[in-house]
């Protein structure tokens, strides 16, 4: 059965490496993860080595900007002609049940092709695919660069839908032990296992086709979200992550599609999606670094915020974070880290729904003024509090949303502000492993 048009998905034709190819050796984490960690990446080389690995077919974001950067991109083409040249791969023409555990828990995904012609990020669409975040585009030119003219993909992207009643996945569930698992094992660096399962019966084909559709129903969507009938459109895909890469797909599909046509692999984007609900899934927030500050930063926020701006000293950094975590109050909360010690921000009457989006407000203008050489996003508490510390430096501690509120809210109000939540701890991104043609 083809899939239904409403649905904006197609059965992948996934590459994977065959056997013998170490698959620890193989796989490595999101490129946008350990920014702020250079040392992550250096174990990463250490454990491939010259292994056949997805390392080589990647730019680390931690190398963005640096020399390295122009040599990393030329490399990474190489290393997919190469791959495809030694006949490293074989093909899997099917959904792959991708199984993540970390610690107790087990995240589940699958492997499936999104039509970018269902995919819009900019500000207020209403395609089938949206992003629930605000898109840089400064950011697009060197994802642009890497997947421009590239042969294979191979994505971290995942996409999530909203399906509390786990009829999509639930019923795999049910069969799983009668399915055909063609890998299993362990993640570098304490990063959990991963397993992948071929789905290969045109039975389970067809229930996932047809619990997607029923998701998005006029009369199931309007209800379950308490919207006017007819009046929105409906919402089956939302990002978690990997928003800037899906993005530069559809950039790069936009331009090529005119001398292609629309039968071309480049119209899809190779994606996990995930079940908002999936008891494995954590929405975590994402913090704020500031390096080499060059004004006075209390005052700046002051100036910036005007009289809403109350700002309590804290203790400990324990008392700061429970502080943000706990709140309960009408105005905003949010933790400061400077070398001086914690502090807890309070903006009253915020302008913004969220205290991300007050900090990121402030942020972004203070980036523009030349105030401040770099902002990083990170996730975790460890290095916001090594490197917040230090002199010349800032961290911001922001408290999560719950992952319950994200359709609702997008339908409603469009994109969250840029790096709002994080889905799961750094450690627990999504790996590379599956790839595509895209040529």
């Amino acid at each position: 059965m083809t899939p239904p048009h409403n649905i904006g998905i197609k059965i992948p034709k996934l590459l994977l490496p065959r056997p013998g190819i170490d698959l620890q050796k193989w796989a490595v984490i999101a490129c946008d993860q350990f920014t702020s960690e250079s040392e992550y990446w250096d174990q990463v080389e250490d454990v491939v080595g010259d292994a056949p690995s997805t390392l080589h077919m990647i730019l680390p974001e931690v190398f963005l900007g640096t020399q390295q950067e122009s040599e990393r991109i030329h490399s990474t083409k190489k290393a997919m002609l190469r791959y495809l040249s030694t006949n490293i791969f074989r093909e899997i023409n099917d959904f792959v049940y991708v199984l993540r555990t970390t610690g107790n828990l087990t995240r589940r995904g699958l492997m499936v092709c999104l039509d970018l012609e269902h995919y819009d990020y900019t500000p207020g669409s209403e395609t089938l695919i949206r992003a629930t975040e605000g898109t840089i585009l400064d950011r697009l030119p060197p994802r642009i660069r890497i997947r421009e003219n590239a042969p294979l993909e191979c994505p971290h992207i995942l996409v999530l839908f909203d399906d509390p009643k786990d009829t999509v996945f639930g019923p795999l569930d049910e069969e799983i032990e009668k399915l055909q698992k063609i890998y299993s094992f362990d993640l570098m660096l304490g990063s959990g296992h991963l397993s992948g399962i071929a789905l290969k019966d045109e039975n389970i084909h067809n229930h996932i086709f047809n619990a997607l559709s029923a998701l998005i129903a006029p009369d199931i969507f309007a209800e379950k979200y308490n919207l006017i009938p007819g009046r929105h459109k409906p919402l089956l895909f939302a990002m978690g992550d990997g928003n800037h890469s899906l993005a530069t797909a559809k950039a790069i599909w936009e331009n090529i599609k005119p001398s292609v046509g629309m039968d071309h692999p480049a119209r899809y984007a190779l994606v996990e999606i995930e079940n908002v609900h999936d008891r494995a899934l954590s929405f975590e927030p994402i913090h704020r670094l500031l390096f080499n500050i060059h004004d006075d930063l209390v005052d700046a926020m002051q100036t910036f915020c005007r009289d809403r701006l109350r700002i309590r000293e804290v203790d400990t950094f324990e008392t700061m974070v429970s502080l943000v975590d706990e709140d309960t109050e009408p105005w905003h909360q949010i933790g400061m880290i400077t070398h001086e010690g914690f502090k807890l921000l309070e903006i009253h009457k915020p302008e913004e729904n969220l205290p991300v989006g007050t900090l990121q407000k402030f942020l972004d203008a203070f980036l523009e003024e030349g105030k401040v050489a770099h902002i990083d996003y990170v996730h975790g508490t460890n290095v916001l509090l090594e490197k917040g510390r230090l002199p010349g430096n800032a961290g911001f501690y922001l408290p999560g949303m719950d992952k319950s509120d994200l359709f609702r809210t997008v339908i409603l109000d469009g994109s969250l502000p840029h790096k709002t939540f994080s889905m799961g701890e750094a450690k627990e991104k999504r790996f590379y492993m599956e790839c595509r043609l895209i040529q």
